[in-house]
């Protein structure tokens, strides 16, 4: 299974930078890294449309993510942004259920289900976060809470509606913090959600990934990319740097 290394860029450069940086990104990419790894970009919003058009006429064998979605599909919601927007934007993946977003803006499992479903509805691919915060992995359960966590946000999932979706494993006392749990942590919630996830209708080893995010940078990401159950990173700072970013890309092995 190919790797996806994802750059969310957070709420971090005008579309004009963001230009700059993408087009500086990928010319510092291999010709032929789509074989062997799915380089997928999530900049701001207002950023999205500006980055589709350089994909699409220069065919660019990149994707583009998108950092959230409504819950809702239209109607009177002022400020927010529906699937069926992204839809037309040709967006490939979006990120719901972060961390950031749980945290500064009160979302919940049932409102990140909706988002899932949404997006399966629209074929874009889901990259579910999910982690724990330093006084839930201090508590010898905190494997329960990251399962309910990621059961809260499929339910109700039908095995004919999804053809693939992303699991990103973010320890919340690891985001930009510079810290990052050890790689046996991290395999160790990974299989556990790997193997909650294999009861269920829709799981698929091809269509379901397991990524790992959380201050990875180039120091750290050989060990753990290199790892045979992570199929891959989001990456936040880091993903801000071309060079950090090629060297992340570049650990792969």
């Amino acid at each position: 299974m190919n790797k996806t290394i994802i750059a969310n860029w957070k709420l971090n450069l005008d579309h004009l930078e963001a230009i700059q940086l993408f087009q500086k990104l990928n010319y510092s990419l291999d010709n032929d890294i789509d074989k062997k790894i799915k380089i997928v970009v999530a900049p701001s919003f207002t950023s999205l449309r500006s980055i589709q058009t350089i994909i699409e006429a220069d065919k660019l064998k990149l994707y583009l993510a998108s950092q959230d979605v409504s819950e809702f599909v239209e109607g009177a919601y002022t400020g927010e942004v529906s699937v069926t927007q992204l839809e037309k934007l040709k967006i490939s993946f979006c990120i719901v259920g972060h961390s950031e977003r749980r945290q500064h803006f009160n979302e919940t499992d049932e409102s990140i289900n909706l988002k899932v479903h949404n997006l399966i509805n629209k074929k874009i691919v889901p990259v579910i976060c999910f982690g724990e915060s330093i006084e839930q992995r201090k508590n010898e359960n905190y494997l329960d809470f990251l399962i309910e966590q990621v059961e809260k946000s499929i339910k109700g999932l039908r095995k004919d509606k999804v053809d693939e979706i992303i699991f990103a494993y973010e320890p919340v006392w690891a985001i930009g913090t510079g810290e990052t749990p050890s790689l046996q942590n991290i395999v160790d919630v990974i299989s556990n959600i790997k193997e909650f996830l294999s009861s269920k209708s829709f799981f698929d080893e091809e269509n379901t990934k397991f990524i790992y995010g959380g201050s990875v940078t180039p120091d750290n990401s050989k060990e753990i990319l290199n790892t045979q159950i992570v199929n891959g990173a989001l990456v936040g700072g880091a993903s801000l740097d071309v060079d950090k970013f090629i060297k992340i890309i570049e650990s792969i092995e």
